[in-house]
């Protein structure tokens, strides 16, 4: 089976997603912490929530679960939108002093916006693989090159732990995501509007 002539992009993209998505919102938020900076706390605590959906899209694609997919796509649409909803978070971080805390979250901001969205945009001729069956993923050189980085992260963190028992943590992971979202959506979004205070 040869390998598709993009292969090298998707290992580049999962290598610029631990930069934007991991790493540097973890060590964001460290530092908030370290500055007591509550609105900056409370963005990236929204955002953990939210981006959690990226660790669930691994694992079902791990079991090469033909959702993960959709659910890498969806996650990328939401980041940014987490990131800059919330009218009362952006006012408090508009009126922050002019500091180095200050300019690299706007700096991260700005920068996991554009990855996610131009993300978003190329990952769409891959959605037909979320709607294929899981032997089509497999079989399917196309699809098949997304499940290398999961694979690999599996053989690092998982190395005992069968791909279907993953598989299963990030259906259950996607259900509660899913519920969790809809009742935020449902109930919570027209009490609070855009403050992420809740009312």
């Amino acid at each position: 089976m040869q390998d598709p002539w993009f292969k090298p992009l998707v290992w580049m993209d999962y290598r610029v997603a631990v930069l934007f998505t991991v790493i540097m919102p973890l060590i964001l938020l460290i530092w908030a912490f370290a500055q007591k900076s509550e609105a900056i706390q409370r963005l990236l605590i929204i955002y953990w929530r939210v981006a959690s959906l990226l660790a669930i899209a691994l694992y079902l694609m791990i079991d090469a679960i033909p959702i993960g997919f959709g659910a890498n796509l969806i996650a990328r649409i939401l980041i940014p939108i987490s990131l800059w909803f919330w009218a009362d978070i952006n006012e408090e971080i508009d009126d922050l002093p002019q500091r180095e805390l200050k300019l690299a979250i706007t700096s991260w901001r700005w920068g996991i916006t554009v990855y996610s969205l131009l993300g978003a945009l190329l990952e769409i001729p891959f959605l037909s693989c979320s709607i294929s069956s899981k032997q089509a993923v497999l079989e399917n050189p196309f699809c098949r090159v997304w499940l290398d980085v999961p694979w690999s992260y599996k053989q690092i963190f998982h190395a005992n732990t069968g791909e279907a028992f993953l598989g299963f943590l990030g259906i259950v992971g996607l259900i509660i995501y899913f519920a969790s979202l809809s009742y935020f959506v449902l109930f919570r979004l027209g009490k609070q509007g855009r403050s992420a205070i809740e009312q």
